[in-house]
């Protein structure tokens, strides 16, 4: 007799106790082993043992078309009876349970658990990793709705961040292990990296001293320096964001994750032949490129520059700013003075193209001759006379008069006037010319000794006046001085409110210093001298 057969032979007090005895062995909220024995729509029977047999929803298996009969899985015991006296089931209770389970033995807050994206839901996604977790979207390590969206339905890993033992709740991070990934991958790729080798790489940022390269994961700093052999005054002039380009690595610094880029280095150095293409004395033309305070920068060849400096500009003019005689993008003549290959350094020089004029000076103007010029300026101490084009030379205040003692050049000199002098010196290393206009005719003063005499009462003309005294003009060749001291007394403080220049006085010569050439007067006279 069959299985079936006997089933149907069995009385109905024999089936209820058997009913009785399955059902008293099964317990709700209990987790057994079962087989999936059918599948009907959107239900799946599955045979738990103790001759009994229960239904749980297709919906529950996170692969339905997947499901296969014979399949063993855990269910939990949702209901001992239903309306249909079937005993509900659920795959996705005895999951979450289990999978629990296994999560608090095998795992704890800081590690990683793989895990797939379910669903995407307010302030995050859920995360099947056994149990559902939450992945907050501020630590999905996705940026914008359309990534976030592609996040659902991915396999990927996670961190716990938090785990909630009595509300059985998980918090995990994504954004942990994609920073994790980007470390691990970015060590992998320095450990690969070699110094000269060239590599491919993206231009990610420009800032005044450089551009930074993205090297595929790794960012590698490109300085304004190794840009270019030649001369660029900001990155941008050679690159732009999103530039492909190729580089080559200089230095790599793996324990502060730093690496060294070039792009000039893939070409060979302009300055290994510098001394042979530009040899000292030789004629270049060349562009300016620089115009600094204190001289020009030349470009003689791509990555190959000279500087004029402010002094090599002219022989006989003061420049006082480059600009005056050059300007940028110039081409201009030079001749070389010196190269400095080991500093990068060529000194170069437009003045060196003419003869030197002061070679000239000497022949020209030797000392004793007679010169006429213009007076071009005049200082304090002095007054400068242009004597041809680029020679000036200087008459001291010193070197005006025999006689008179003057506070200022321009008293007697005026800008513009020409005048005649005598060459006293020359010199040619420090580049002067000293001039005289008193040695135009002889010293006047032995002559003038013989007529003023110490004692001589006489009339003068007052020519200054001064705090310390009143300055008197005894004849057109010469000046004598009142000290204040040999004023009366009761005008002292009030020379200029007595004496006014131009005005008649009469004085007595009390002193001459041949030496210093000064004559000292007084005005306290006998009534017989007055």
């Amino acid at each position: 007799m069959s299985e079936a057969e006997k089933k149907e032979s069995l009385s109905k007090e024999e089936l209820a106790e058997i009913y009785a005895t399955t059902i008293k062995a099964l317990e709700e909220g209990s987790i057994v082993k079962g087989k999936i024995v059918d599948v009907r729509n959107n239900d799946v029977i599955v045979d738990i043992g103790y001759k009994a047999e229960g239904f749980l929803s297709r919906a529950e298996f996170v692969d339905p078309a997947g499901i296969k009969i014979g399949a063993e899985i855990d269910v939990y015991i949702d209901a001992i009876e239903n309306e249909q006296g079937m005993v509900v089931l659920s795959k996705l209770k005895a999951d979450r349970a289990l999978g629990w389970e296994r999560i608090v033995e095998n795992y704890k807050e800081g590690d990683l658990i793989e895990g797939r994206v379910v669903r995407k839901v307010k302030g995050g996604f859920m995360v099947d990793i056994g149990v559902e977790a939450f992945l907050p979207a501020s630590l999905s390590g996705a940026k914008g709705p359309t990534v976030m969206d592609r996040l659902v339905g991915q396999t990927l890993k996670f961190r716990i961040v938090k785990m909630n033992k009595p509300r059985r709740n998980v918090i995990v991070s994504r954004k942990d292990v994609v920073l994790l990934e980007k470390e691990e991958a970015k060590k992998k790729m320095l450990e690969s990296m070699k110094e000269g080798e060239i590599r491919p790489g993206i231009v990610k940022n420009i800032t005044d001293y450089g551009a930074f390269i993205d090297l595929g994961g790794v960012d590698g700093l490109l300085h304004i320096t190794d840009m270019t052999w030649g001369r660029i005054s900001h990155p941008s002039e050679m690159l732009a964001l999103g530039d492909k380009i190729e580089v080559v690595i200089l230095n790599v610094d793996k324990e502060n994750n730093k690496v060294s880029l070039g792009l000039k280095q893939k070409t060979e150095n302009p300055w290994k032949e510098v001394e042979r293409k530009f040899p000292v004395g030789s004629r270049v033309k060349g562009k300016i490129v620089n115009i600094v305070p204190y001289g020009a920068f030349v470009e003689l060849e791509k990555g190959v520059e000279g500087l004029i400096h402010i002094s090599e500009f002219s022989w006989t003019k003061k420049i006082h700013d480059p600009h005056e005689l050059v300007a940028i993008g110039d081409m201009v003549e030079v001749i070389v003075l010196g190269v400095d290959v080991e500093n990068k350094k060529i000194s170069l020089s437009i003045k060196q193209l003419e003869q030197d004029p002061w070679t000239k000076v000497v022949n020209d103007f030797p000392v004793g001759t007679r010169v006429k010029g213009k007076i071009k300026h005049i200082t304090d101490y002095g007054a400068f006379v242009e004597l041809e084009e680029g020679i000036e030379g200087m008459i001291h205040i010193s070197d005006i008069s025999w006689t008179r003692r003057l506070k200022n050049p321009a008293e007697v000199l005026k800008k513009g006037e020409k005048v005649e002098a005598v060459v006293l010196s020359l010199d040619q290393e420090n580049r002067r010319v000293n001039l005289g206009i008193k040695q135009l005719i002889p010293d006047p003063w032995p002559q003038l000794m013989e007529k003023f005499k110490i004692g001589s009462v006489m009339e003068g003309k007052i020519t200054r006046i001064t705090n310390f005294g009143v300055f008197v003009e005894l004849s057109p060749e010469l000046e004598g001085l009142v000290h204040i001291s040999e004023i009366d007394p009761t005008l002292a403080n009030k020379l200029e409110e007595v004496y006014k220049i131009g005005d008649k006085i009469k004085v007595k010569i009390i002193k001459i210093e041949q030496e210093k050439r000064q004559v000292g007067l007084s005005t306290r006279l006998t009534s017989e001298e007055a």
